[in-house]
């Protein structure tokens, strides 16, 4: 679905009222408690918004190309989830000292077990196997262990402060290696070698740029990327909106506290995940690989930053080491993710293999 030609009438369609909606809507309910109906209400514009996300993530993605489309729809979620982070951390006193932790694991696990799983089942079923570029895609992998290594499993054995916690020294430390690595990554994806990271067809040729459609102009581009940004807003300030009913629901159901974590990045992730299975649907894995591990890293490279700058302020702890069972699935999820990624093919046992592993952590999430 691209804008092409349109008339001002027909561009006010429900992709271009959601984003706006949501946004009022947000408005008349932050900060306050809200019945049930309202909630259910909230829930469907969120839904609305996600998919209105979508389609101009992919407007803009047609306009500027790949691997640029692809980043922008990663920067721009990861920039407002780290927001809506940092708010409930400070509206949740110390019941909030592992949402941070648990909801980069929670993106790492969705993205490159879930959103790869899917993306490589798609394609590989439809076209017998999915190609994609091993060089671009083990560099994106091999970042994001990198960082989750860093940021989520040393605090686990360090020893200057008591617990799974970093020290402010090691903090400050683990930002800055953060922002420098995600940095020089994107550097490298959109500059010195960006064909790594373009798609490729069956014969092994880089596509530059999609010839089924010609490119929207500049003004529904810049259209687009204004009503992305409100859609991520409302989708993520609904999301924040929503979490009481989501921890209410949590805590009845005798479900532990993570589950909160685990909730917010399904619903923040929404937008990546439903444009990566579109483009998996098209037989460009390659940018839904992108999507995937730029959701992973971004969340990562861009949340220990924030929340490292955020305890300036916060008087409750903050929690960053992972458990031993979590520390176990990032480890089958970097082991299982280097050997689909070698050989630059998948079949669909690879992609059942990583929702495997993904539904095996949403279990032991629910039931540690």
């Amino acid at each position: 679905m691209i804008v092409r030609g349109r008339s001002l009438a027909t561009r006010w369609t429900a992709v271009t009222v959601l984003p706006v909606a949501a946004v009022v809507l947000l408005a008349f309910t932050w900060g306050r408690d809200m019945p049930g109906a309202v909630v259910a209400l909230m829930t469907l514009v969120l839904a609305g918004s996600v998919l209105a996300a979508v389609h101009h993530a992919e407007v803009i993605a047609h306009r500027v190309g790949e691997p640029f489309g692809s980043l922008v729809l990663a920067v721009a979620v990861t920039i407002i989830e780290v927001a809506l982070i940092v708010a409930l951390m400070a509206d949740g006193g110390d019941k909030s000292a592992t949402l941070a932790r648990d909801t980069v694991f929670a993106a790492v696990m969705i993205t490159c077990n879930g959103v790869v799983g899917l993306s490589l089942l798609v394609t590989s079923l439809r076209h017998g196997t999915a190609l994609f570029n091993p060089e671009g895609t083990g560099a994106a992998l091999a970042t994001v262990a990198t960082l989750a290594t860093l940021s989520l499993v040393l605090p686990t054995f360090t020893t200057s402060k008591p617990g799974p916690e970093f020290s402010t020294a090691q903090l400050t430390i683990a930002a800055f290696s953060s922002l420098v690595l995600y940095a020089v990554f994107v550097a490298t994806q959109t500059v010195r070698h960006r064909d790594y990271f373009l798609p490729i067809t069956r014969q092994g040729e880089v596509i530059r740029a999609d010839s089924h459609a010609d490119a929207p102009s500049s003004r529904a581009a810049a259209l687009s990327l204004g009503l992305l940004a409100l859609a991520l807003v409302g989708v993520v300030g609904l999301a924040k909106g929503v979490s009481p009913t989501i921890e209410s629901g949590v805590a009845a159901a005798g479900m532990p506290q993570a589950v909160v974590g685990v909730v917010i990045a399904l619903l923040v992730l929404l937008p990546e995940t439903i444009a990566a299975l579109r483009s998996a649907g098209r037989d460009r894995v390659q940018t839904s690989l992108n999507l995937a591990l730029g959701s992973a890293m971004a969340s990562i490279g861009l949340t220990i930053p924030a929340v490292a700058v955020a305890t300036v302020w916060l008087s409750g702890p903050l929690v960053l080491g992972l458990g031993p069972v979590h520390m176990v699935l990032l480890a089958l999820t970097v082991a299982v993710s280097s050997l689909t990624v070698v050989p630059g093919r998948a079949t669909p046992l690879q992609g059942g293999v990583h929702l495997v592993v993904f539904v095996a952590y949403l279990e032991l999430a629910v039931n540690p």
